[in-house]
């Protein structure tokens, strides 16, 4: 299910270090590739991938605009907040595909059931629903 053109959404970009060959652990967990280029060493130069609908971007490292991917950057460059209707599962597959976890599911006061793991290449995700 692709996003429509016509909405309003988020689709962020995720840089992953200069040289990565494969992003095979985004796959795993449930991603769909749209596309990929890569450069004239096989490396990953951008790829679009989704989950049911969620479009986001990998990307190599672009130091003329210091962006910094999580493992130069030494660490959090942001979080990935991702709405699902099965938190577990979707904890459990990202988990199984490669991930850390670093958040147990857990229901909060404040009216989320969520998550959190970091992925491979040192983005963290927050798996989450609204309860109720």
């Amino acid at each position: 299910m692709t996003t429509n053109n016509n909405t309003t959404h988020f689709a962020p970009e995720l840089h992953i270090p200069n040289g990565t060959h494969s992003i095979d652990f985004y796959l795993q967990f449930g991603a769909t590739e749209h596309f990929c280029f890569r450069n004239d060493d096989g490396s990953i130069h951008v790829a679009e991938l989704e989950i049911n609908g969620a479009i986001f971007h990998v990307h190599e490292t672009m130091r003329w605009m210091d962006a910094l991917e999580p493992i130069s950057a030494k660490g959090v460059t942001t979080v990935i907040g991702l709405f699902v209707s099965d938190v577990a599962e979707v904890m459990r597959k990202g988990i199984q595909a490669g991930a850390i976890e670093i958040q147990p599911v857990t229901d909060h006061d404040y009216g989320y059931r969520q998550g959190m793991f970091k992925d491979p290449f040192g983005h963290y995700w927050q798996i989450q629903k609204k309860l109720g």
